[in-house]
């Protein structure tokens, strides 16, 4: 359990939409998405994610659950089981589930740029060690990733597609933060919304809420791994 005491980069971004008010404690966030934004905004996703589920079925199965930005724990440890599973890990299967404070991973680098997510989520470039302005998990430039006594590792989200490895976004998520963005740019918080999903990421598949598929993989056989 992480000290409630720290700021979150949740936390940090209640605190830039309070326009000079004294930041919001994480119990703001508690209140209920209706009263955020509507039940509408919620998205009615046109590919069935129960259907998606269907794609698990690996004999070694795991689940990482990524709910915060985590260094590069929750891309390098999915690259590790796989890795270390050798010659089995074709008969492997990996979802990765981006939700709460991890969910711009989701997202493209022309939202990371128009929204500063690398600021408001506490993410630096590892190249710039500057707050990111690109997705630095989406098609990761050469040197990005490095590890001792390995050298350059593969640990981009589309590298890891490449190796089956299935990831997932929270649409409860990203209904929240799009309608705390629409009320601090004064804009409507259904067309961000809208923004955004378009902006997902190829081959993400965008899920009830990030705690509906915790709950779906481990029915499905996956192991859980907190990643973050």
């Amino acid at each position: 359990m992480k000290n409630n005491t720290q700021n979150t980069p949740r936390r940090d971004f209640i605190g830039k939409l309070a326009a000079g008010a004294a930041a919001v404690g994480l119990a703001g966030m508690a209140t209920p998405v209706r009263a955020v934004a509507g039940p509408e905004m919620l998205s009615r996703n046109a590919d069935d994610p129960e259907a998606w589920l269907a794609r698990i079925k690996g004999k070694h199965r795991i689940a990482f659950d990524v709910t915060n930005p985590n260094e590069t724990m929750p891309f390098a440890w999915p690259k590790v089981f796989l890795l270390t599973n050798g010659a089995a890990a074709k008969d492997c299967s990996v979802v990765v589930i981006l939700r709460h404070n991890a969910i711009p991973y989701a997202l493209g680098n022309g939202l990371w740029a128009k929204y500063k997510f690398g600021e408001v989520f506490k993410i630096n470039d590892p190249l710039t060690k500057a707050p990111a302005v690109r997705n630095p998990f989406w098609e990761p430039k050469t040197g990005d990733y490095s590890v001792p006594g390995i050298g350059n590792v593969d640990i981009g989200i589309n590298q890891l597609q490449q190796d089956g490895v299935m990831f997932c976004a929270c649409d409860m998520a990203l209904t929240v933060f799009s309608a705390v963005t629409a009320a601090k740019m004064n804009g409507s918080a259904a067309d961000i919304k809208k923004e955004w999903v378009a902006g997902l990421l190829p081959d993400i598949q965008l899920v009830p809420s990030g705690v509906w598929a915790v709950g779906r993989v481990q029915e499905h056989g996956c192991a859980y791994c907190f990643a973050g």
